[in-house]
């Protein structure tokens, strides 16, 4: 059945190749895409939201591209929803004025002159990306076996696609110029898109969340937010080996907090249901968006994710577990900052340390006050608006 799917899919890039440029393009139409079609979420949603608000695109046709979206039951007010890799997904990849995606897309994709292509990104990073990565020469990077100048050349390759790429802050404008070998002309430093609910969110919005997941409203909620590793993984994708003892965390923490667990969007394995932590810890699906635990999120736990750049526009304590420190500086990629002077937070490689301070209170507030001031600078709540204005301006 595998051999079968991956035939079907070459004939079907092979066809899309042949005849992707005698399809027209419709000049009010946009295609989304976010994760690769993991679903609907992150700046592409925001943007979406924030332009079925606004009357210019009244006459325009949104589709979003998602996977298994009817497995899912995935709908979408005032979009089309179709298959991402389908038959469907190329032509209108091929028809459709405006590309909104948040990820490297595929060296297949073909994109004509008078299509444009905003590539939202997903994150302000802490780990080292594409040609920022310095790697032995017979270095090869996860499953795909793919070397590094392959790796490099793939980043090459969907940047000359883009027209506009979004930066969230100076600090990215610096670095996506150097890791994406991109020119400063075709990044917009506008803010994320997705950070404006954050900043525009109510005392209710979080209280509905709350509700939704079943979480009480006067429970201290800690939001553990991990990233996944380069070095372990298996066929199917990413694999996370839980160095938490949630039992232990119950335990310090005490009876006024609850623990919500969400692992990164690229991790495929799920922790086992522990009984005794009833009521305790609410684990929540590695494909679901973020943004709204960010929000009933009382305290942020994470490691080497950019989570806490987003999460630090709320003002709110974060700390960083970073129990496998030393491996990850050495081995992995390497930090664009300096994560003991810089980081919004303490580093802890002991856990029990950790939830003592979180039970307690403790934490440095000059830190975060410092971070957010040059972080955070665009994030005022109208990043979708800024770039829609300079994408959709004609």
């Amino acid at each position: 059945m595998r051999l079968i799917k991956k035939i079907v899919g070459s004939l079907i890039r092979i066809g899309y190749r042949c005849i992707y440029r005698i399809i027209p393009v419709d000049p009010n139409m946009v295609l989304f895409i976010s994760f690769h079609g993991r679903g609907y979420s992150d700046n592409p949603r925001a943007i979406y939201e924030a332009m079925r608000q606004d009357e210019r695109f009244r006459d325009h046709t949104f589709l979003w591209a998602i996977k298994h979206h009817k497995k899912k039951g995935i709908t979408i007010e005032g979009a089309r929803v179709i298959e991402y890799i389908s038959f469907s997904y190329f032509f209108y990849l091929s028809r459709a004025k405006y590309w909104i995606f948040n990820c490297k897309m595929p060296d297949y994709i073909r994109k004509k002159d008078e299509q444009i292509y905003l590539q939202t990104w997903h994150g302000t990073p802490l780990k080292r990306l594409a040609h920022d990565i310095h790697v032995a020469e017979d270095t090869t990077f996860y499953r795909s076996r793919m070397s590094a100048e392959e790796m490099y050349r793939s980043y090459d390759v969907d940047v000359a696609r883009y027209n506009y790429m979004i930066s969230p802050n100076r600090f990215c404008t610096e670095v996506f110029q150097s890791a994406f070998q991109i020119d400063r002309d075709r990044l917009i430093e506008t803010g994320y898109p997705r950070n404006d609910r954050l900043v525009n969110a109510t005392a209710e919005d979080a209280a509905q969340i709350r509700r939704q997941l079943g979480i009480p409203q006067d429970k201290k909620v800690v939001l553990y937010a991990p990233t996944w590793r380069d070095d372990q993984y298996v066929a199917k994708g990413y694999t996370f080996h839980l160095e938490a003892d949630f039992r232990k965390w119950k335990r310090l923490l005490g009876e006024d907090h609850v623990v919500v667990f969400k692992p990164h969007y690229l991790i495929i394995n799920e922790q086992a249901d522990d009984p005794q932590l009833e009521g305790f810890l609410y684990s929540i699906g590695a494909d679901q968006d973020i943004s709204s635990l960010y929000l009933i999120a009382d305290v942020l736990v994470t490691d080497y994710s950019s989570v806490f750049y987003d999460y630090s526009v709320l003002k709110r304590p974060i700390y960083f577990y970073m129990y496998d420190i030393e491996s990850y500086r050495e081995e992995l990629r390497g930090f664009y900052i300096d994560i003991y002077k810089d980081l919004p937070g303490k580093i802890y490689e002991e856990e029990e340390a950790m939830l003592k301070d979180i039970a307690a209170g403790i934490y440095d507030e000059a830190r975060l006050e410092e971070f957010h001031a040059y972080f955070n600078e665009h994030e005022d709540g109208q990043a979708s608006k800024r770039v829609i204005d300079i994408v959709f301006k004609e």
